[in-house]
């Protein structure tokens, strides 16, 4: 039998997470689009990357290319932005320091959603969903953006809890699993399918169907012996977190990055040596700069180019080399010197390239790297306060304030964004203005 609450040792997690985000930040500064369908393309205007309800009630799909829905678009009024990631960054942050607010335990899980600890925090409450309900009210008043709370014994449930309030009227925008009776929730996961947990893919779905599993009710009564022993221990663990048994804690700090990768596609196929190398050292440059933000230095740095792969009238070719470095670092120009060297010997005339970025490899914390016996290059204080100060011209005064000339200043590879709204609250000349009738 499944166990639920145990009020005696139980855990409590709220899962909060912004309804449509990329579609109501655009909203927010444009009301007009309130009610009607709407879509967030991908870089380059290329594929639906988020719809709002309207557009999901149309049928379309997340990923599906922009050019394959126009006729659809143009017949119901589909209305189309391109992405706008400072802005949608800046009302992340936004939304994340309201939360931070309710509880000093806090995992921003992913750009607009975020878990949070309630152990001992709901006394002033009269009942946890009210104060589910306070956060709703809080952060749209704010910010303008709506809201769902899921809240559980595990993050599993919290997460189940904030699909349910997402899909189910009667929640009012906040689930509480733990104000529930357990027929009541036994009920309430007899209605779902196994596919909506969270951890649960395709393949997993189909597996655990195929063993007579297909709700959610059905996994909370299944042995975890069973479980582990079928599907492994990650399965087993959805389990007991399903069945109220808290398996999975807040990671308050997020964990340092093992591989960082910068790349995008150019928004218009691009052919000279001289162009790729602009992006390859823009790559580069950015991602140091993710390098150091988590205290780190990188042993490799590899590149890559390709042409687009869907133009079958073209010539194809790709490629990628691995560039050691003398010593590991995280100085931009080490890494845009070893990725220009790495390019050279991988760029061949007369394709016409979508796409080119660089990884990092090999990545430790900067305080624990070993020393070279031969002379370092970019290490030392030195290096350490030109890109500090690189580092923090650019957080005060905007991305690419300072950068090296070897990443261009035209920058005609630079991805499409046609559609793109002002960015509101980061820039200046963006600020919406409030004028007298």
């Amino acid at each position: 039998m499944p166990i639920h609450n145990t009020p005696a040792s139980r855990q409590l997690f709220a899962l909060v997470d912004v309804n449509n985000f990329y579609v109501s930040c655009e909203r927010v500064f444009n009301p007009a689009l309130e009610g009607r369908p709407v879509v967030v393309l991908s870089n380059n205007d290329g594929c639906v990357v988020a719809r709002s309800n309207e557009v999901k009630a149309l049928g379309v799909k997340m990923g599906v290319p922009w050019f394959r829905i126009r006729a659809l678009a143009a017949t119901h009024g589909v209305l189309a932005r391109s992405s706008n990631y400072a802005l949608y960054g800046d009302m992340s942050n936004r939304v994340m320091t309201i939360l931070r607010d309710y509880s000093p335990e806090v995992e921003v899980y992913s750009i607009d959603e975020c878990f949070l600890g309630l152990n001992g925090l709901t006394r002033p409450w009269p009942a946890v969903a009210a104060l589910g309900q306070s956060i709703r009210q809080r952060v749209r008043q704010w910010t303008g953006l709506p809201v769902c709370v899921g809240i559980g014994a595990s993050k599993t449930l919290a997460k189940l809890a904030n699909h349910l309030a997402k899909q189910r009227p009667e929640f009012n925008g906040v689930c509480d699993l733990t104000a529930m009776t357990p027929p009541q929730i036994d009920r309430l996961l007899s209605t779902i399918a196994v596919g909506e947990v969270w951890g649960i893919g395709h393949q997993t779905r189909q597996q655990l169907h195929a063993a007579g599993i297909e709700t959610v009710q059905a996994l909370c009564e299944t042995d975890p012996a069973w479980l582990r022993t079928k599907f492994g221990v990650v399965m087993a663990r959805i389990g007991n977190e399903l069945c109220g048994r808290s398996c999975l804690a807040l990671e308050e700090i997020a964990a340092p990055k093992k591989q960082i990768i910068s790349s995008r596609s150019f928004g218009q196929s691009i052919s000279r040596l001289s162009e790729l190398n602009e992006s390859v050292a823009s790559h580069a440059g950015s991602a140091a700069e993710k390098l150091r933000r988590q205290h780190s230095v990188c042993h490799a740095i590899q590149v890559f180019i390709q042409t687009h792969p869907f133009r079958e009238q073209d010539r194809q070719y790709g490629n990628h080399i691995a560039v050691p470095l003398p010593n590991a670092s995280a100085d931009t120009r080490l890494l845009i010197r070893a990725a220009l060297f790495g390019l050279k010997r991988i760029y061949r005339p007369g394709y016409a390239y979508k796409k080119a970025g660089v990884i990092l490899a090999g990545i430790e914390p900067a305080a624990i790297s070993q020393e070279t016996l031969c002379r370092p290059y970019g290490t030392g204080e030195q290096s350490d306060k030109l890109m500090q100060t690189l580092d923090q011209i650019n957080q005060k005064y905007g991305r690419d304030t300072a950068t090296f000339f070897s990443t261009g200043v035209t920058k005609p590879w630079h991805m499409r964004r046609e559609r793109m709204s002002p960015c509101y609250t980061t820039q200046w000349s963006d600020v919406p203005v409030a004028r007298a009738g």
